[in-house]
């Protein structure tokens, strides 16, 4: 179908319907007031001239784009794809939207920043990417905020809001060490980011507390994929008499789930019989089939709304007098990968998980 050339306007809708452009606008805008007959006139209107309301020319009559950017990391991580879509609910409901780019573990995040700002978005949320000092002061400099989402930064310039990482990783320490490990493997994620480390030092540390010595943890790369976890198990423990820990620690879901998958196919280990294991993030992935990970869930819900909440105050000029870092606890689920705890039952953690997700709490 060849889209029209000539765009009707809102002018053309208003004298065809008898009513002023400014009836025509609020017939378009949800819980304007206006009387039905003049609504019905208008949309009577709009559909014998095929109009559309233009949103983007609306904005900029008001120097706002009601839309935020949010830069999301790779989205084979269910995290990512579980965050995007609670953004997308809390945007829409307050009648704003999302313009969403996807960066993967690692990279920098200059060309996607550069993108987004070219739609002069009212704000930027970037999940997980290295930002550069020049785009900073850029998006600074044209009035775009920028808040870090699962993210902890020592920039003056930057919000950020995240999950406890470090007592999430202390957390699932204390549970694997309760149970009876004395030896642990850890997984870790992206080498740049500060996620995986702040997790890898929560769970060290409270294993240091405990009076377990490095020369009992072994740790390696899992690339933050299930495919950079499965091949890095399968690696590791290799050779003819591997020397299998009592547990593993992977950083996130999506790697446990990877290591679980490998240690069974490879090795034929059982899980937590042989190897307890346990992840972080909560991924509603973690709660099915085999899996029923121990793990940290993140309280995607309550970033989310803190994250906007703390993008609004700046773009609405309230600059605060300090950085702001807020920093959320995590919450504990006990599943069938560590033994002695009393899980959750799959199905009341999925369903919880979902209503998470969709802001249903």
């Amino acid at each position: 179908m060849k889209r029209k050339t000539t765009r009707v306007t809102s002018y053309d809708v208003a004298k065809l319907a008898g009513v002023s452009q400014p009836t025509v606008s609020r017939a378009f805008t949800p819980d304007a007031s206006i009387a039905k007959d003049k609504r019905d006139r208008v949309l009577a209107a709009a559909k014998q001239l095929h109009y559309l309301p233009n949103s983007i020319a609306a904005s900029l009559s008001r120097a706002r784009s009601n839309i935020v950017a949010v830069i999301v990391g790779d989205m084979h991580n269910p995290f990512y794809s579980e965050s995007l879509q609670a953004f997308i609910n809390r945007l829409q409901a307050t009648n704003r939207q999302v313009l969403a780019f996807t960066v993967e573990d690692g990279r920098d995040c200059d060309a996607v920043l550069m993108q987004a700002l070219r739609y002069h978005v009212d704000g930027i949320v970037v999940t997980s990417a290295n930002l550069s000092s020049d785009l900073i002061s850029l998006s600074q400099e044209v009035g775009i905020p920028i808040a870090l989402f699962n993210r902890s930064t020592s920039d003056p310039a930057l919000t950020s809001v995240r999950c406890d990482s470090v007592q999430g990783g202390g957390l699932l320490a204390h549970a694997m060490f309760a149970a009876g490990a004395h030896s642990y493997l850890i997984v870790r994620g992206d080498p740049q980011g500060s996620t995986s480390r702040l997790r890898v030092k929560g769970f060290r540390d409270a294993l240091a507390a405990l009076g377990i010595g490095d020369g009992s943890i072994t740790e390696i790369d899992g690339g933050s994929s299930y495919a950079g976890s499965y091949r890095a198990i399968s690696n590791h423990f290799a050779s003819l008499s591997p020397n299998f820990p009592d547990a593993v620690f992977a950083v996130n879901d999506i790697m446990a789930i990877g290591c679980a998958d490998a240690l069974r196919a490879k090795f034929n280990i059982d899980i937590p019989g042989d190897i307890m294991l346990a992840g972080f993030d909560g991924i509603r992935e973690g709660r099915l089939g085999p899996y029923h990970l121990t793990t940290v869930r993140q309280p995607i819900e309550d970033m989310v709304t803190k994250t906007l909440e703390l993008l609004g105050r700046e773009d609405n000029g309230e600059k605060p007098a300090a950085q702001i870092n807020c920093v959320l606890p995590g919450i504990f689920i006990p599943g069938r990968t560590v033994p002695g705890l009393e899980e959750i039952a799959p199905e009341k953690a999925l369903e919880a998980d979902i209503e998470s997700i969709s802001g249903k709490n």
